[in-house]
């Protein structure tokens, strides 16, 4: 009986993916989405490494502007070598010798969109120009000469007013750019897919007189709804590793240091969604209930669920609310591996709550599942 479990489920997923709907949602478009929503949310940002930023730095612009670069780097930015980029930064040529004869100078920030990050760079690039200039101030008061050794000089003097930190315990920063735009959109396009197309295919078959055929055949409920269950988890295991190959390639995500705890979570909330979109699917009486419903479903529950923004940003009656969905369980434990160090244990309850929701929705389709 698990045999022909097996052969009806690889037969379905073959299936699935010969469906043009599936190959379009499935692969095409979370990579669109990730592209998209990932430069609104702060483009290439990560929280554990400098912003990358071009320099736009003429010959002749002088030592001023190499000390420039080096103050960039001490506020978290990186150099990059494009000239064209969204984060750009140009000094103008004959920089050193325009500023040291008292003339004014222009340094042009260029930066693709707006918001709270842009803002955020122009704040930290101002500081690398003033404390710049504050230095040319403190050398002209004190007569020395600027130069590159006068600088190195002068980061070596105590400063009459020091800053001492000490850690208050571990710092939760949410996640931005396509750190958060990529698991995001995965886990929202999983439950889509799910829904419509698992849901869909499987009132199909019953229409056509399919799942009636497999009634009379030797196999049990249970192993039809097994098969069935099956090649949908493993369309969505596949989804869910061609867009972490996608992301890691294109978009620079980085997964962390425990990819086989991140594996077992999507896994896990893959198995749960196929079993939600057979559900909707057994009970829904029409096509245009289970995309229309599908589509509603899925949306809600991955903006409710922290799909589309960090949910760490919101009011804390927000995130009680995403507690309450798989989309919220997904995308916390992906935060805790990826973005908070948290150690895999961390994420065992969010597995355990994957596995005892697919239980009960197992239990319900094995015994409601409607072949007419």
């Amino acid at each position: 009986m698990l045999t022909d479990a097996m052969f009806l489920m690889m037969r379905d997923l073959k299936h699935l993916l010969r469906r043009r709907e599936t190959l379009l949602w499935t692969f095409v478009m979370p990579v669109i989405f990730f592209y998209f929503i990932g430069n609104v949310a702060g483009g290439y940002g990560r929280i554990d490494e400098a912003d990358p930023i071009a320099v736009v730095n003429p010959a002749g612009s002088g030592f001023l502007a190499d000390e420039l670069v080096k103050r960039l780097k001490l506020h978290h930015f990186r150099v990059v070598r494009q000239v064209e980029f969204f984060r750009q930064l140009r000094i103008p040529a004959g920089f050193t010798d325009s500023v040291l004869a008292g003339r004014p100078m222009q340094i042009e920030f260029i930066r693709h969109g707006s918001g709270i990050n842009t803002d955020y760079d122009q704040l930290r690039i101002n500081r690398a120009i003033y404390s710049l200039l504050g230095d040319l101030g403190a050398m002209s008061s004190r007569g020395v000469t600027p130069s590159t050794e006068a600088f190195g000089d002068l980061a070596k003097q105590v400063r009459p007013v020091s800053l001492e930190v000490t850690s208050a315990g571990k710092r939760k920063i949410a996640p931005i750019g396509f750190e958060q735009a990529v698991p995001g959109v995965l886990v929202m396009f999983v439950l889509l897919v799910m829904f419509t197309v698992g849901g869909v295919t499987i009132l199909v078959e019953r229409r056509q007189g399919i799942l009636l055929r497999l009634a009379s055949s030797p196999m049990s409920r249970g192993m039809i709804v097994l098969a069935k269950w099956g090649a949908r988890a493993l369309l969505g295991f596949t989804q869910i590793i061609v867009a972490m190959i996608t992301g890691t390639i294109l978009f620079k995500v980085h997964w962390g240091e425990h990819l086989g705890a991140i594996m077992l979570v999507l896994a896990a909330y893959s198995s749960l969604a196929a079993l939600l979109g057979l559900l909707l699917g057994n009970f829904a009486r029409s096509e245009g209930q289970v995309i229309g419903m599908g589509v509603v479903a899925s949306n809600v529950m991955a903006a409710l669920g922290g799909c589309w923004w960090p949910i760490e940003i919101t009011p804390q009656w927000t995130q009680r609310i995403a507690s309450v969905f798989p989309t919220g369980w997904a995308m916390d434990a992906l935060h805790r591996l990826m973005s908070f160090g948290d150690s895999p244990a961390a994420i065992i309850p969010h597995v355990a709550a994957f596995v005892a929701v697919a239980l009960i929705a197992a239990s319900v389709l094995a015994y409601k599942f409607r072949f007419q």
